[in-house]
């Protein structure tokens, strides 16, 4: 397969989004280098613990190898966190993983395909996306996942279920 890895190095441009009202939206990452545009589909809990996964990271960067401006706040406005279109996206997210390359000071968030199993498929590669980011960049695509997380419905127990209630 001749895309079956994408490498977005450097990511001038990363996200989290939704797309649909609440309690049915579709929860994408996006990110952007060099004139490709790339979408991914996620899951709300993916969504969740990538940011929190970031912050650990990030955490853990700042104790090993200080930079300034670390600590400094994030303020959003001075990042364009909305989703881009087209949104089309490339595939469903399986699993996320976190990196740092010490040499050129960036982050790696890699994403692999979820491969559904269908008797048309004798044997298949899932797909991978890396996008390398700015440590700011990354910062800041933490604390949007978090605010793109809490706008969702206030319970969502109620996820579409029925309640019976006997008196």
């Amino acid at each position: 397969m001749a895309d079956s890895e994408i490498e977005i190095r450097p990511a001038d441009f990363l996200t989290v989004g939704t797309v649909g009202p609440r309690g049915k939206r579709v929860f994408y990452i996006q990110g952007a280098g060099g004139g490709q545009l790339i979408s991914l589909i996620l899951e709300k809990i993916q969504v969740e613990a990538l940011a929190a996964a970031i912050n650990e990271l990030m955490e853990d960067l700042h104790a090993r190898q200080p930079l300034p401006g670390d600590e400094d706040p994030i303020d959003l406005a001075d990042f364009n966190m909305e989703l881009r279109d087209p949104i089309q996206p490339e595939f469903r997210v399986a699993q996320i993983g976190l990196g740092y390359d010490e040499a050129s000071d960036l982050i790696v968030i890699v994403t692999q395909e979820l491969l559904v199993s269908d008797s048309d498929i004798d044997f298949a590669e899932p797909r991978t996306v890396r996008f390398w980011c700015s440590r700011p960049l990354v910062r800041a695509l933490a604390m949007y996942a978090e605010t793109v997380v809490e706008r969702g419905r206030p319970d969502p127990q109620k996820n579409g279920r029925i309640h019976y209630y006997w008196t």
